[in-house]
């Protein structure tokens, strides 16, 4: 539709002054649409499932994430394990090492050791306390993999739209040119008006400063996948690869239900709710008294050697002021866990409901645009050089209404990657594919387009 535009307007604009427009008839060429950023020979465009592979590879985020597990792992065997056996050695007698005092029998060398027994059952919670908390951080590894994820998608979303939006605009300046240059040449004969000239050029001066702030927003967006790449913010990136719109098969109860199942922020709540409850049990135990078993060996000088035990409890005579207290606080945490789990299933539940709607209104506008406003603008397009033919509509006009046109054009790319933005943060969250990209043999466009 849009190249048909081009060609009647180009012979709209030649007819009433032929004679002198042929002089710059050899620039007026049929603009095809853009079909993104261009290309460096033999360069591969930019894939996003490469760029997701290589940012979960690579981003300093994920790499401190995954050594908080292992470390988390490494608490297990830990936790499980009885505390160091105690070996002490000494004497009595003279003051000089190992000396003792002959024919005394108090006088003596000893060696002790002492192992503390810890209360049956306390050994097993701290280690399940130690791989609830590993399990936690697991968790919380997947919603730092998720989030990089929806990171780069969006970052790559936006610099693909900034890509298209940028040819897009070149070609709607180029044709701009092109039409001055006829305005101009019917001027010079008195066939056109000077304010058709300027006019012109205004517009293409807007066109120049649309421009400038497009590359520096597509500079950003490349600095950002960069980022997140763990690459200078400078690093050259290929044209991103076309996208197509990806269909939402879900329904807004079935998002829930899938967030409910697979989100890790609600699972680890759920891990550390478990895991206070844990530490419940074992601040009750604390009531319990701990054993520790001693041995202990004494060489006495022309007496007959000593073996000895010791048995030793600890009494928690002030369990009002600890244990009650830690059995208080260990209660309280897992009150707070609980709250905090329910605070996330609404936290959820919003955020998905926000990004549901977006995708819906983005959705709905890209309909209204390939359905509604692309073909009208074009058919008014039409009409306005088909009176323009006849001197019943000025050349401005035309000009404006070819501009719409092309704005249009530059909006649905808008929305396109908006709807797929949102879609990608409902991705992290629900735990299933909702986006995918596509290369095709050219950009996807508004219907209406050609």
């Amino acid at each position: 539709m849009i190249r048909k535009i081009v060609v009647l307007l180009t012979f709209g604009c030649l007819w009433p002054g032929l004679g002198v427009a042929q002089q710059v008839e050899s620039t007026l060429t049929v603009q095809t649409p853009a079909t993104g950023t261009t290309q460096t020979a033999g360069q591969s465009p930019l894939g996003l499932e490469d760029l997701v592979r290589e940012a979960l590879q690579k981003n300093p985020a994920v790499q401190s994430a995954s050594h908080t597990v292992e470390a988390q792992r490494r608490r297990v065997p830990q936790a499980k394990t009885l505390p160091d056996p105690t070996v002490g050695i000494g004497w009595a007698g003279n003051i000089t090492p190992f000396s003792v005092q002959s024919g005394d029998p108090s006088s003596y060398r000893s060696v002790a050791a002492s192992q503390q027994l810890l209360y049956p059952g306390k050994l097993k919670l701290r280690g399940e306390i130690a791989s609830k908390e590993a399990d936690a951080a697991s968790l919380d590894l997947e919603a730092v993999r998720r989030r990089v994820t929806v990171d780069v998608k969006t970052a790559y979303f936006e610099y693909w739209f900034y890509d298209r939006a940028i040819q897009t605009t070149l070609k709607d300046k180029d044709l701009l040119s092109k039409l001055s240059q006829i305005a101009e040449a019917r001027y010079r004969v008195g066939k056109g008006v000077q304010q058709d000239v300027l006019r012109s050029q205004v517009e293409i001066s807007l066109l120049l400063q649309r421009l400038t702030v497009l590359q520096q927003q597509r500079n950003t967006s490349q600095a950002r996948l960069n980022t997140l790449l763990a690459r200078s913010p400078e690093a050259p990136l290929p044209p991103a690869e076309n996208i197509e719109r990806s269909p939402l098969n879900y329904s807004l109860d079935d998002l829930y239900r899938l967030a409910r199942q697979n989100d890790p922020g609600l699972h680890r709540e759920e891990q550390m709710i478990e895991r206070n409850q844990l530490a419940v049990n074992l601040a009750q135990k604390d009531y319990y008294p701990d054993l520790s078993v001693g041995y202990m060996y004494q060489q006495r000088p022309m007496m007959p050697d000593m073996h000895g035990m010791t048995f030793t409890v600890n009494i928690p005579v002030f369990y009002k002021s600890k244990q009650r207290e830690e059995v208080r606080q260990a209660t309280e945490e897992r009150l707070s866990a609980e709250t905090s789990r329910d605070n996330r299933k609404n936290e959820l539940n919003f955020e998905l409901k926000q990004q549901y709607l977006a995708a819906k209104a983005s959705d709905e506008l890209l309909r209204l645009f390939s359905e509604g406003v692309v073909p009208q603008s074009s058919l008014a397009l039409e009409s306005s050089m088909s009176a323009y033919q006849v001197g019943t509509v000025d050349f401005l006009s035309v000009i404006g209404n070819f501009s719409t046109v092309l704005n249009y054009e530059i909006d649905y790319y808008r929305e396109l990657a908006n709807y797929q933005t949102a879609l990608a943060r409902m991705e992290s969250m629900v735990g299933v594919d909702l986006t995918s990209t596509a290369v095709q043999p050219g950009n996807q466009r508004p219907a209406g387009g050609e």
